[in-house]
């Protein structure tokens, strides 16, 4: 088994174990080096998106001070949903390895398979306007960080 999917699992079993949420582990490695741990909290601080992949980002721009993680894996027990897919994305991370897929997800009881096969959104869009005025006020800030 793969060293750093190992310790991801670790991570999952220790979420289980603790009732802290669901059987969901994440690792994020540079370089060869482990930068940040963590399993699925979603039951223990009653977060809809503490998922094992988004707590290891976290961490890993904690400990390496920055919000861009590029350069770094991340391993994760599941293949991950579209929220930690998108956190994975805006941290600049390439590659992603997974284990169990959604369908193995949803086999247990939980809803994964149905982000990527049912529509389930209404989404209107009002008031834009309104809502470009920060986009005006940023775009002419000279001190400004784009990430």
């Amino acid at each position: 088994m793969n060293l750093y999917m190992h310790q991801a699992v670790k991570e999952a079993l220790i979420g289980v174990q603790k009732n802290h949420g669901g059987p969901f582990g994440a690792v994020i490695v540079k370089e060869g080096k482990v930068i940040a741990k963590a399993h699925n909290q979603v039951l223990k601080l009653n977060d809809p998106t503490s998922h094992a992949e988004i707590n290891a980002i976290k961490k890993a721009s904690k400990k390496l001070k920055t919000f861009d993680l590029s350069g770094c894996e991340i391993y994760t027990t599941c293949m991950p949903c579209p929220m930690c897919i998108g956190a994975v994305r805006w941290a600049n991370i390439k590659t992603i390895y997974y284990g169990a897929t959604s369908g193995d997800a949803d086999n247990i009881g939980f809803r994964d398979k149905e982000f990527y096969e049912k529509e389930f959104l209404d989404i209107k869009n009002i008031d834009r306007e309104e809502c470009l005025e920060p986009f005006r006020v940023w775009q002419e800030k000279e001190d400004k960080t784009i990430y």
